[in-house]
């Protein structure tokens, strides 16, 4: 240890996170070590000499942001996490321990070790987001800093810029190879996110070998066509051309940036560096000696932390962020008496509430035979609920007119990069990026919104799956919800997209009936603060209910509830429906009451909080001595069967739709009211069911 003392203790720091990193991958059998070994400076660097953050108050909401969008590359941001200090927070708490111990770095890639094998947020206080799915960082960074502009736009005030944090987001090849990478890259640019920077670990290395096997384009010339700040490092190992690169990045005002960083992938193995083999194994016992004596490293120390090492951080990291976080917290409390009303409305974004009387304008829709395509009725009340929820902010991929998305209470404005405050989001015909921009707006505290026709969540399902996992708020606004979108045919024609959702763990899926059922998903979407949803809505107009002649709307918050009964509360057949195809319910219903068969209709828009319901509500609602059942939607039968029984009937799709007038396709395809009264008929042994066009 004496001559390891006597390097220079930045060297010292960086080859500890480097071992760090080596060891936990050793120990687990399994992991990534070449990219931390590589990327090691630049990680140091970063923290260390730039980021604003108090590891002591890891969620202070002026902090920098730091993202791993190469996942894959964990233990560096593990290492990163515990040498820096970063404090473990419980249930809002902090607490006098570390975020990540080193005993957590031992049990890297273990059963409940915080150190999985790609960050999860939520497992451990300087998580920002959880990453590995390449791609999906830099685009959630994206919305990170449009979050940031926007807080400073928003709050910031006259001596009190309290806002205006910087987001950075390290990266791979691969990050910049899927398709989302590049569209989020285009949304940066065309906003001019000067608080952004991506830093691209440029090794040419994939798991397959080099990356010209598939990849030739020129990264910078594509940036700066897409309207980036580029810089380039030319060594990786290089701190001070680093330092300055970031320096860069601050001084530039009107462009995101991008740091083309040169890297050798497993720096300092004599055998393995710059090679794919070390990309995604263990170096191997005999490789990890030879390292860690080019490092001039203990070769039998595991999980070596040499004195001095933390101490360098907190006197580096841990003394600017506490200062900084200090004159933020004393700049705060004067803000709060001078401007009360904002400084309420920020505590309640970070605790994750909702204003008082945020839903006092949503409208209650008279019945209507006619009544509202639920696209319609959406777009009222999403603007009944943005007049009173000043942190509602979202838009459409290039759809708002047909989603009708568009905020238009007072002051909604359109962010751009000349107002940074509006709250209309113009993503373009962007979905894959539109979707993990929300998530990042959603991380940082605010409720996003994201639009487009329902069929397009194919291209958004990666990160709509993210927003499950991290428990954010997100709500996904899907118009076009079925073959009663017409004539645009079968290939805008969702029929298994609702199966696709709904398999989703932890995402809301509602398929509102009509306006009433609208305004009351909206109420119980808003009101969810730790999961989305996605609001499922149709093209065609829906007849508003008679709620004198139905059960209450207010039953959605439960998933499902009773529309209309039997009389005395004993069915024959229950007739279950969900979005367009309810109203096919009650006009069933009352074709079977003319043959004198008792149908019960029930309305089932949420099939997740219905399943969450205990077994007497349940039960309540579809008794399960009532075995005669018809499920009626335009969509595939998948997942229908818990409700109905695999003896149930079914009314909907088994293939794709086709090109023509909406009536008539469901004239065709058989999803009518007299089918559902055949299908009935026949679940009772009482008549059989004609043949129907198939899709």
């Amino acid at each position: 240890m004496t001559a390891m003392m006597k390097d220079d203790i930045q060297q010292l720091a960086i080859n500890t996170i480097r071992t760090l990193s080596m060891d936990g991958v050793q120990k687990a059998n399994s992991g990534h070590p070449g990219t931390p070994m590589a990327l090691a400076p630049v990680a140091y660097t970063v923290w260390n000499r730039r980021l604003r953050y108090d590891p002591e108050h890891p969620w202070w909401p002026a902090r920098d942001r730091f993202v791993l969008s190469c996942g894959h590359a964990s233990m560096l941001l593990y290492s990163m996490l515990h040498l820096a200090g970063i404090k473990k927070v419980e249930h809002g708490r902090t607490l006098d321990e570390p975020s990540i111990s080193l005993e957590d770095i031992r049990n890297f890639r273990q059963l409940g070790s915080p150190c999985a094998g790609h960050p999860e947020y939520g497992e451990a206080a300087g998580i920002e987001m959880t990453t590995g799915p390449l791609g999906q960082g830099v685009a959630t960074s994206v919305g990170m800093a449009m979050a940031g502009q926007w807080f400073a736009a928003r709050y910031n005030q006259p001596g009190f810029d309290l806002f205006g944090y910087d987001v950075y987001a390290l990266c791979s090849d691969g990050d910049l190879m899927e398709g989302i990478g590049c569209e989020a890259a285009s949304v940066a640019g065309h906003l001019k996110l000067s608080n952004l920077c991506w830093i691209y670990d440029d090794n040419g290395i994939t798991i397959e070998g080099r990356t010209d096997l598939a990849f030739s384009e020129d990264v910078a010339a594509r940036f700066r066509g897409l309207g980036w700040n580029v810089v380039t490092v030319e060594d990786a190992n290089d701190v001070a051309a680093l330092d300055a690169a970031l320096a860069s990045f601050r001084a530039c005002h009107d462009q995101p940036t991008l740091m083309v960083v040169r890297s050798v992938i497993g720096y300092g193995s004599p055998n393995k560096a710059g090679s794919h083999d070390v990309h995604g194994a263990p170096l191997g016992d005999a490789e990890l000696r030879l390292t860690k004596r080019a490092y001039g490293w203990p070769e039998d120390q595991q999980f070596l932390v040499p004195d001095g090492v933390r101490e360098h951080f907190a006197e580096c990291l841990g003394a600017r962020g506490r200062q900084l976080h200090a004159d933020w917290s004393a700049k705060f409390a004067l803000y709060e008496a001078t401007h009360p009303q904002l400084a309420a409305d920020l505590k309640r974004i970070w605790a994750r509430e909702l204003p008082d009387g945020w839903d006092r304008d949503i409208p209650v829709f008279p019945a209507d035979a006619k009544g509202l395509a639920s696209r319609v009725s959406s777009g009222q009340v999403l603007n009944a609920v943005a007049k009173n929820l000043p942190w509602l902010i979202g838009g459409s991929a290039d759809l708002a007119p047909s989603n009708n998305t568009l905020l238009k209470v007072e002051n909604a404005g359109h962010f751009s990069a000349q107002d940074r405050g509006g709250r209309n989001l113009h993503f373009g015909v962007r979905e894959h990026s539109m979707a993990a921009t929300c998530n990042g707006l959603a991380l940082s505290g605010l409720r996003p919104y994201g639009g487009t026709f329902f069929v397009f969540t194919d291209y958004m399902r990666p990160s709509m799956r993210l927003s499950a996992m991290m428990h954010q708020s997100v709500l996904y606004v899907l118009t076009h919800d079925s073959i009663g979108l017409g004539e645009d045919g079968p290939t805008h024609q969702p029929v298994e997209h609702l199966a696709a959702c709904r398999g989703i763990p932890g995402l809301m899926v509602f398929r509102p009936g009509d306006a009433n059922e609208v305004a009351e998903s909206y109420r119980k979407i808003l009101a969810t603060a730790d999961r989305p949803a996605a609001l499922v809505l149709t093209r065609q107009n829906l007849p508003t209910l008679d709620r004198s002649q139905c059960g209450a709307a207010a039953g959605v918050a439960r998933g499902g509830y009773v529309l209309q009964d039997a009389p005395g509360g004993r069915p024959d057949v229950i007739l279950i429906g969900t979005g367009s195809e309810l109203s096919l319910c009650v006009e069933a219903r009352e074709k079977l009451a003319a043959e004198g068969l008792q149908a019960r209709v029930v309305s089932l828009p949420c099939w997740e909080l219905f399943d969450e319901q205990d077994e007497a509500y349940r039960d309540s609602v579809l008794p399960p001595k009532v075995t005669a059942r018809v499920a009626v939607e335009a969509g595939i039968r998948q997942g229908w069967d818990r409700y109905i029984g695999s003896g149930g009937r079914f009314v909907g799709m088994t293939g794709f739709g086709a090109s023509g007038p909406f009536q008539q396709l469901y004239e065709r395809f058989g999803i009518t009211a007299a089918r559902v009264a055949d299908e009935a008929k026949a679940a009772l042994g009482k008549g059989s069911c004609p043949q129907v066009q198939r899709g």
